[in-house]
């Protein structure tokens, strides 16, 4: 009986998710609340698109290693965008190259022709991305093709005239964005092309025509640009077209980075109201995010969360890679100047615990909040009020003597995080450091909501209007929370409340 006992033991062991095996010594940094990949490498989020209630996830995925290698597209669902389930492999590599990034739409009047005996397709649109092509020094070794499924996402099959899309000569040609323009009756690919944007129309998903192109000139320049994003939110009555280019290097705090656009679209040409960019998140770690097709009135984005400069030498095993907390997006104003705003979806309420707030708490020098909120074992949510003319910051500290310190800098007008001494930070030179935001709000008393992982941080300020976003691996658990102010702070309000995990 024992030796069956310990066969069932053994058994169990081997059919649980790779996740459920592990503790948290053991995974110190796997993310609660965060998805990430059960093992292995993961980068950009793909093909994110919300179908008869659920979410899917693809994701570019290199199914043997924790770092870069040839991509797959993963796949994981969920029914709230917290409490993801990792799927099979959703596409392979095939004799037209690796599966590099795209999205997916659902084609609701079958367009495309895919559908069958009534079945909806969900059509994937991707790079094929030629490694044959790419050695041999050609530079047309990346173009759009397409996969279709008719089972709700379970299974997919690549369409037979890949690729849809040929290269004119354009050595980065690639992600594209494919959505329903409505008043045309057509469907628009954003597509990165080098140092620009160029849009495509097709009436079909299957024929493409070149309709123009966008930001030789405009923009920051300091790398290629990726996976852009073209999509309409409402302000005040109006429509407000969004255009995100990822870039990288040339991010604001370093490597990569997301900068946007605001400005009109006629179904062809997109218009911005300015020629400066601005930045989605000046933190370091959220790049190549894109939004969700099909998700009706609201507009959620996710994305990467880590950066190019570091992502294959973080200290993670055996995976590499979380996303982005969901985030829905919309349109601000101050002043004269439009900004584009984002902030956690609400859903992230249900995984709050019944809050502690606290009122007019001063500061001066260091104001110890464990006592109040208990030691921390794991994420949590904080929000507070302060004024706009002090100093105020968050601080999280450990027995190992690892400190991490998010706030606002007066001087500078700027909010930061700065993890210098954050914990693991010398597998790469440029890690460990102080990032910083503008503070674009100009009302007197500024807000910061922190979304605290055991291995990140999210900052979203004055309502979504300044975000950073940081990864951070400390030595031992963060245990400890208190507020700094050299100068003397009073906050007007905080809330702090832990956050369950979504692990399974």
């Amino acid at each position: 009986m024992q030796k069956l006992l310990a066969c069932l033991a053994i058994l169990a062991s081997l059919s649980a998710p790779a996740w459920a095996q592990t503790s948290a010594p053991t995974e110190p940094h796997r993310p609660r609340f965060h998805f990430s990949p059960k093992a292995h490498w993961m980068n950009d989020p793909n093909g994110m698109v919300y179908h008869k209630g659920v979410y899917h996830l693809f994701f570019q995925y290199y199914p043997d290693g924790t770092t870069w290698g040839p991509m797959h597209w993963g796949h994981a669902t969920s029914a709230d965008m917290l409490h993801w389930r990792e799927e099979a492999i959703a596409l392979y590599p095939d004799s037209l190259g690796y599966i590099f990034s795209g999205s997916a739409v659902v084609d609701v009047n079958n367009t495309s022709g895919f559908g069958r005996n009534g079945q909806v397709p969900l059509v994937a649109i991707f790079t094929h991305h030629n490694p044959k092509l790419e050695k041999a020094k050609s530079e047309k070794f990346q173009y759009q093709s397409l996969a279709y499924s008719l089972d709700d996402g379970k299974t997919w099959t690549k369409y037979t005239g890949n690729p849809v899309l040929p290269n004119p000569g354009i050595v980065d040609f690639r992600d594209p964005k494919v959505r329903w323009y409505e008043p045309a009756k057509q469907w628009i690919m954003t597509l990165a092309t080098k140092d620009r944007v160029t849009f495509y129309t097709s009436p079909d998903l299957k024929n493409w025509t070149k309709a123009s192109e966008f930001g030789r000139d405009l923009g920051a320049h300091g790398g290629v640009w990726e996976c852009p994003d073209l999509f309409p939110l409402q302000h005040k009555g109006k429509t407000v077209w969004v255009l995100l280019v990822s870039i990288n290097p040339g991010g604001p705090n370093g490597g990569s980075a997301t900068q946007y656009f605001l400005g009109d679209f006629d179904g062809k040409t997109f218009k911005p109201y300015n020629k400066a960019s601005q930045w989605m998140d000046f933190g370091p770690d959220n790049y190549a995010g894109v939004t969700f097709a099909n998700t009706g009135n609201r507009t959620v984005l996710m994305g990467w969360m880590s950066n190019w400069q570091y992502a294959q030498q973080v200290p993670t095993d055996p995976w590499r890679s979380a996303t982005t907390v969901p985030r829905e997006l919309s349109i601000r104003e101050v002043g004269n100047e439009l900004y584009l705003a984002s902030n956690p979806v609400a859903e992230l309420n249900t995984l709050a615990a019944k809050p502690t707030t606290l009122n007019s708490v001063s500061v001066k020098g260091q104001y110890d909040l464990t006592p109040t909120v208990g030691k921390l074992t794991g994420p949590f949510r904080l929000t507070f009020t302060a004024s706009a003319t002090e100093d105020v910051s968050v601080v999280l500290t450990n027995d190992a003597g690892n400190e991490l310190v998010i706030g606002y800098d007066k001087t500078a007008n700027a909010y930061f995080i700065d993890r210098s001494r954050s914990g693991k930070t010398s597998f790469e030179k440029g890690f460990g450091k102080r990032n910083t935001a503008p503070r674009l709000a100009t009302d007197k008393t500024l807000t910061m909501t922190l979304l605290v992982d055991v291995a990140s941080v999210e900052l979203f300020a004055d309502n979504g209007l300044s975000v950073l976003t940081s990864n951070f691996f400390p030595e031992g658990d963060m245990s400890r929370i208190s507020l700094r102010s050299a100068s003397g702070a009073t906050v007007k309000k905080l809330t702090y409340a832990t956050l369950t995990s979504t692990l399974p």
